[in-house]
């Protein structure tokens, strides 16, 4: 059995996708928080005469329900087909549902331009851009890095072939 095999069963505070419980947890309270916004200023843009704005708010409100849905489905618990979908949306992986949730707020806003379809998909934009960082992976250990810098330093010591730097 190999260091890697013996390693895998006992990480802890981590999934499959590399993500921390409170990185979670912090994702999961940014889509709550994006749900409230595009909900309140989707209702908000819908008063209004203009077709585009309407429509934009209509998809506001979509947007928060696909937020809520995946995100905290315990609010949505009368609506049958909850818990589904939000089993298929945990299996998804965090550039997947950074994707999905950067472009469903980003429509609005390119349907119609106005503070209400800005300020209100900022949130749920900004809760895909979580997503996307979490995609990337934690970031690398100091000493490993310097150990790497150190042996790139002795390996341009050897193409050049000298160890005090001065030019032969």
């Amino acid at each position: 059995m190999s260091s890697e095999e013996a390693a895998a069963p006992t990480k802890t505070g981590t999934d499959d996708d590399g993500m921390s419980w409170w990185y979670r947890w912090i994702c999961k309270l940014a889509g709550v928080l994006g749900g409230i916004s595009c909900a309140s200023m989707g209702i908000w843009n819908c008063v209004t005469v203009n077709p585009l704005n309407i429509a934009a708010g209509v998809w506001m409100v979509l947007t928060a329900f696909v937020l809520f849905l995946c995100e905290v489905p315990f609010c949505c618990q009368f609506v049958e087909f909850a818990n589904a979908i939000a089993a298929r949306a945990d299996r998804l992986k965090p550039w997947q549902k950074a994707l999905f949730y950067c472009g469903m707020a980003l429509f609005p806003v390119f349907l119609s331009f106005s503070i209400t379809t800005l300020f209100g998909n900022a949130i749920a934009f900004a809760s895909g851009v979580l997503y996307g960082l979490a995609s990337l992976g934690k970031k690398g250990e100091a000493v490993s890095y310097a150990r790497l810098q150190h042996q790139k330093q002795g390996d341009e010591e050897k193409l050049t072939g000298t160890t005090d730097g001065s030019v032969p």
